[in-house]
């Protein structure tokens, strides 16, 4: 067979028929309503999948056998069902129309191929292994891969768009970063990174990229906010694309949005890239959901840096004390004492199960549970310091009975952090909790 000659088609606003409404037929659609067509999906019956998306107005559903004329003024057709006959019939009225067709059962007589495709940023990939589904699949990924971590091209190309990017790092573990997040690390020239990003991705950074250590250290050495502004409008001025790595999302308790005003009022371009925050994510590593049906309909997440009591404190600790959900303590380590004593005074039960988990995601992390009462001691007497999350509530208690479920099923092995034994205890870093202030 001779080799297709490969073209990107504009759908928008034209007319696509796709035959079938089982898998094939969802795998493609969400690809083709991506383009702007006018989309027919002729069959009996569809997926739920496909069910809801016909919300969107671009597509509608044919509820019945395909017909002889279903393909008026069609500029494209996939044929997806499992009937040869069926699709015959369509490709055949394909080819005497002289309208492109994909056929899911035979490409051997189809006029059109879908390629293993992807899309990056604005660059969309797309392949044909003359027929080898698989070796289609593996070479877009690896070329989207290599885009993706910024190997390919990403320091010279064009696209590039000087100004800051405020880029939430994740919760601690470097393949925890969006993908977007990698890819402007790999196009930057600066990089303003908090000791809580992600560490081991400042050393995939390219030589040249000028890297600004803004760490704030809890009652050590810190970066001025200040200081951290000037320097982020200053090197967008300079027409350098500047990205602001902090750990988790720059939104939760990271000033990400004291940086976006800072850029605004210097008319200077800003991104926000959010982050996996940690107040979700480390106590999901660690075992802990932090909502369970029946078991919670609420989570409250809350910075402790300010102790209850404190002039400066926005925190209303009597309320949160009636609430019966989940609650997660970002920054709270050295306060944890007052607080815990402030929430039981104000009627939460001292018995409430609690857990801390420290360097949440990366290999040294490590928990302990207790109850809210003596949370503060078993962290001091265990050793588990800051950078720690505490989670509070009901929830605590419902992963220990997974995990001993778990560890007593017959030939299972209970359930441990990244990098720990199996059956050590085990997961935080919290969010700038340095912070404190083809067919």
């Amino acid at each position: 067979m001779t080799a297709p000659y490969l073209s990107g088609l504009v759908l928008t606003g034209r007319r696509v028929v796709v035959v079938g409404g089982g898998g094939v037929a969802q795998r493609r659609l969400p690809r083709l309503l991506e383009t702007g067509a006018q989309i027919d999906v002729i069959s009996p019956a569809i997926t739920p999948t496909i069910e809801g998306l016909l919300t969107n107005p671009d597509l509608r559903w044919i509820e019945r056998g395909y017909a002889a004329g279903d393909l008026d003024g069609a500029w494209y057709v996939v044929v997806a069902t499992d009937d040869a006959a069926v699709n015959d019939q369509v490709s055949a009225e394909a080819e005497s129309r002289r309208i492109f067709c994909v056929r899911s059962d035979d490409r051997s007589r189809a006029t059109a191929w879908t390629p293993a495709s992807g899309q990056h940023d604005q660059v969309t990939i797309g392949v044909l292994g003359g027929g080898d589904h698989r070796r289609s699949a593996a070479v877009r990924d690896a070329i989207l891969e290599e885009l993706r971590e910024g190997a390919l091209g990403a320091r010279d190309s064009l696209a590039k768009q000087p100004g800051v990017y405020l880029v939430g790092g994740g919760p601690g573990d470097p393949d925890l970063i969006t993908v977007r997040g990698r890819r402007l690390l790999a196009e930057a020239d600066v990089v303003v990174a908090d000791r809580l990003a992600p560490q081991p991705l400042l050393e995939e950074l390219h030589p040249d990229v000028e890297l600004i250590d803004a760490a704030k250290l809890p009652r050590g050495r810190s970066a001025q906010q200040e200081e951290i502004n000037r320097i982020l409008v200053d090197r967008a001025l300079q027409g350098k694309v500047v990205v602001r790595l902090k750990g988790g999302d720059s939104y939760v308790f990271g000033r990400g949005f004291e940086e976006a005003l800072a850029c605004a009022e210097a008319g200077v371009p800003w991104t926000v890239v959010p982050g996996i925050t940690s107040s979700i994510a480390v106590p999901a590593v660690a075992g802990i959901p932090v909502t369970h049906r029946g078991v919670t309909h609420e989570f409250t997440v809350v910075s402790g840096h300010i102790p209850p009591g404190h002039p400066d404190s926005l925190i209303n600790w009597e309320a949160l004390a009636q609430l019966r959900g989940t609650l997660v303590l970002l920054m709270a380590v050295e306060n944890l004492p007052v607080i815990a004593s402030t929430l039981i005074a104000n009627g939460k039960d001292a018995a409430t199960p609690a857990a801390a988990i420290a360097d949440g995601t990366l290999p040294g992390q490590h928990q302990v549970t207790s109850t809210l009462a003596d949370i503060a001691l078993t962290m001091s007497e265990a050793g588990v310091g800051a950078p720690a999350i505490v989670v509070i509530g009901n929830v605590v208690e419902v992963a220990a009975t997974l995990t001993t479920a778990s560890a007593s099923a017959p030939g299972s092995a209970s359930a441990s952090a990244p990098g720990s034994a199996p059956g050590a205890e085990s997961a935080s870093s919290s969010e700038d909790s340095e912070d404190s202030e083809e067919s």
